[in-house]
């Protein structure tokens, strides 16, 4: 989809030029300081270190990410498998839902988890700045009740076009998983399915329903 972007500078915003730049996302996530399309990357450092919710960077725009405890919990137990396999498998490095990472100049997305490879790094070394100046390779997002259809799409084609071969995105109401290898070539995975690494993760296999119990616990929800 073709998105076309009103002209007019930040200093002449309405409440309709914000949406025009955040397809999807809920009034309720969107930061009004500092002013929409003026925001930058130093200011979206500072409201992490003020204490407040994590935010990604939009178009000049500050934007919560909607993170419950147990979108949080799934996100760790998924970094948790990624561990193990990579224990064995020294692929590359792994980042939380508070792993910046820039996808071009004025967009910064903070997946709710991250797997780089080393490769991507200039002499293999993981970067020290704040942000880190790559896209993921595979992008893995806990879908939250704001989530709406038209902003997780705007994140695929955000992902896919900065580089990012997979994109996986779980959904815990419905307990199942859309794996993505492209912004329009996806695989549907239920309970009794897995999420699995292809060529960038060779061998790696989660299945949904240890990835649920490692929350739950053996008695379930």
């Amino acid at each position: 989809m073709s998105i076309v972007l009103p002209d007019a500078p930040p200093t002449e915003w309405t409440v309709a030029d914000v949406q025009a730049r955040l397809i999807g996302v809920s009034p309720g996530r969107i930061r009004t300081y500092p002013a929409p399309g003026t925001a930058t990357e130093a200011d979206l450092l500072q409201a992490e270190a003020r204490g407040h919710r994590i935010c990604e960077l939009v178009n000049g725009i500050l934007v919560e990410k909607p993170m419950a405890s147990y979108e949080s919990a799934l996100a760790g137990a998924v970094i948790y498998f990624f561990h193990r396999y990579l224990e064995t498998r020294n692929l590359g490095i792994v980042l939380g839902e508070a792993g910046f990472l820039r996808l071009r100049p004025g967009l910064v997305r903070a997946p709710d988890v991250s797997f780089i490879r080393w490769e991507r790094f200039p002499g293999r070394q993981r970067p020290k700045a704040a942000i880190f100046p790559v896209a993921p390779d595979l992008a893995v997002e806990i879908l939250s009740e704001s989530n709406t259809e038209e902003e997780m799409e705007d994140k695929l084609r955000d992902y896919f076009s900065a580089g990012s071969q997979l994109v996986w995105y779980i959904d815990p109401r419905t307990r199942t998983a859309l794996a993505y290898t492209a912004e329009d070539q996806w695989t549907e995975i239920g309970l009794g399915g897995s999420l699995v690494g292809g060529d960038l993760l060779p061998g790696f296999e989660l299945p949904l329903e240890q990835l649920f119990a490692r929350v739950e616990g053996p008695h379930g929800p």
